[in-house]
């Protein structure tokens, strides 16, 4: 079982509006959980919002920023992942 965050609580902690909250998971870089009128996260999602709150905060940056570094973040390490294994392949053929 996941380990849920309230919103209204993290929001306290971190001194951050609800709303930046709910934008991020608007544009579906996080997952927004609902029981009753409480809206958590997971504890799997907290370090990836924490990074969007620092670049935020510390750059800046607005939400529509934000998706589109998460955008690109992800094609990185999706490249990474793609040398790798060419990589891989690579030595098998070295081998030889």
């Amino acid at each position: 079982m996941e380990t849920k965050i309230n919103i209204q609580r993290l929001c306290e902690v971190y001194e951050i509006e609800r709303s930046f909250v709910i934008s991020i998971c608007e544009a579906d870089l996080i997952t927004l959980y609902s029981e009753g009128n409480q809206d958590f996260i997971t504890v799997e999602e907290l370090p990836f919002l924490e990074r969007m709150l620092r670049l935020h905060q510390d750059l800046g940056i607005n939400e529509e920023g934000l998706h589109t570094i998460h955008h690109l973040l992800e094609r990185v390490t999706d490249m990474k992942e793609e040398i790798r294994q060419l990589r891989n392949r690579l030595r098998l053929y070295e081998d030889f």
